[in-house]
């Protein structure tokens, strides 16, 4: 970390990227109850007036901070090349692995800390919306490609993500054997309502 002496004068946008970048970071490696003024500068190396120049209030950084943070993870996600199929067993695939982790966790200190922040509580509603709008598009190409069979892409989509809250719920968890199946279970839920056979999705 560079000191407060050494500030470097930087556009405004590139700023308040640098600032949520690391507000961001901190709340996937700590919890969004430690972003604090004083913990961002600290990790960029400016003096705490900097941070609250461009967030006077430090609810809007939290807030500011897990939608980067989420919008990141759907971008990664959700996003890129291939089938509908392999874009569906990429998505099943990150919630089956340790990488997704800090971000499960993310989402439950959020909704935790949603029930006392109304603001936060509509921050998480605008990403479920983008997160559901995104998996329903994945899901109707592959409809209109055959590779699905299900009645209905965004009932389909709702229950995927469902079951991606419901394997977070346990993220905190210890691991150890009473955890065998918790793995697979996004996969096994979006292969069964996908239409497609047991393990196809991984």
């Amino acid at each position: 970390m560079s000191s407060p002496a050494s500030y470097t004068r930087k556009q405004p946008g590139q700023r308040r990227e640098e600032i949520l970048a690391a507000a961001a970071g901190i709340a996937l490696d700590d919890g969004l109850e430690r972003i604090t003024v004083r913990a961002v500068a600290e990790r960029i190396g400016v003096r705490p007036g900097l941070i609250s120049h461009y967030f006077p209030a430090v609810q809007d950084l939290v807030i500011a901070a897990f939608e980067r943070a989420a919008s990141s993870e759907r971008t990664e996600v959700l996003l890129g090349e291939g089938t509908p199929s392999e874009r569906m067993a990429r998505f099943v695939a990150f919630f089956a692995s340790e990488a997704s982790v800090p971000l499960s966790r993310l989402w439950l200190n959020a909704r935790h800390l949603s029930r006392f922040t109304p603001a936060l509580a509509a921050a998480i509603a605008a990403q479920e919306a983008a997160y559901l709008e995104r998996i329903t598009e994945i899901v109707a190409s592959g409809l209109s490609r055959g590779e699905f069979r299900t009645a209905d892409a965004g009932a389909a989509a709702v229950r995927i993500l469902m079951a991606v809250d419901a394997t977070t719920t346990y993220v905190n968890d210890p691991p150890g054997p009473e955890r065998f199946g918790y793995s697979s279970f996004v996969a096994d839920v979006a292969a069964w309502t996908l239409g497609l056979p047991d393990g196809a999705l991984g």
